[in-house]
């Protein structure tokens, strides 16, 4: 919600100071929009592979929507799992869990191969390939942001250039150089809106997320391991708390 209420609250300021500064309309230009808009996404296109930019979006919007775990509550997830095992000392009832996992692709599979009597080792390694290749997809997505972040205000400084050319080339009509300082101008506007209020935001919140999905991962490829191992709890817990940040560090035991 912050990444929905920060964009909506930026461009409402935007949209209110133009609004109260007059017209609106002065501020649409479709030259302006064709060269800053569709060329940023064109030029930003030859750095990736077509199928890339295909599923960018996708990536996107899983990660911002399903990647933002609480760490803490993620790992009190898998210590109530791993306590359950150990109560009924039986890693076959896991298969009655598993469904309820369905919210956490990463942690339902750990526990699957957990449940299906996968080699610790095995579990480890698995599980640390399927969250490297995760967080590799979504610093695709970072780099592919961070790349249109940079596109964009040159995009608009070519707009701006274009519009120069061509009021310089229009003194001679005054009817003609109001339109090319619009396009001037504009793109220039435009560049800086979508880089500072759309691409680089979204892709520092990208880069944090993939950073704290990472963490999460981590800790549910631990908890598998510990489970398949049939470790105390309380060892778990201790593991747990030495990949947390200390803010975000369990006592599940209370004593």
């Amino acid at each position: 919600m912050s990444t929905v209420f920060g964009m909506l609250t930026a461009f409402l300021l935007v949209a209110g100071a133009i609004f109260l500064g007059g017209s609106p309309m002065a501020f649409i230009n479709l030259q302006g929009v064709m060269i800053v808009v569709l060329g940023t996404f064109a030029v930003t296109a030859i750095s990736f592979r077509l199928q890339e930019m295909i599923t960018l979006p996708q990536n996107i919007w899983a990660l911002l929507r399903h990647g933002q775990r609480e760490p803490t509550e993620e790992a009190t997830k898998v210590m109530r799992i791993a306590v359950e095992v150990r109560k009924h000392n039986d890693i076959i009832m896991l298969e009655r869990l598993i469904p309820r996992l369905k919210d956490t692709p990463f942690l339902m599979q750990a526990m699957q191969l957990v449940a299906d009597g996968a080699q610790p080792e095995d579990i480890e390694q698995i599980m640390r390939r399927e969250a490297s290749t995760a967080s590799a997809r979504h610093m695709r997505a970072v780099d592919f942001l961070r790349r249109a972040g940079d596109v964009a205000p040159a995009m608009g400084l070519i707009g701006t250039l274009i519009g120069l050319v061509r009021m310089l080339g229009s003194l001679d009509n005054p009817a003609e150089i109001g339109p090319a300082m619009a396009v001037a101008l504009l793109t220039t506007f435009y560049g800086a809106i979508l880089a500072h209020l759309v691409f680089i935001p979204l892709a520092a919140k990208t880069e944090h997320c993939t950073t704290e999905e990472a963490l999460v991962n981590n800790l549910y490829a631990m908890g598998a391991t510990s489970i398949r191992r049939k470790e105390n709890p309380r060892r778990l817990e201790m593991l747990l708390n030495t990949i947390l940040p200390p803010s975000k560090r369990i006592t599940f035991f209370k004593s």
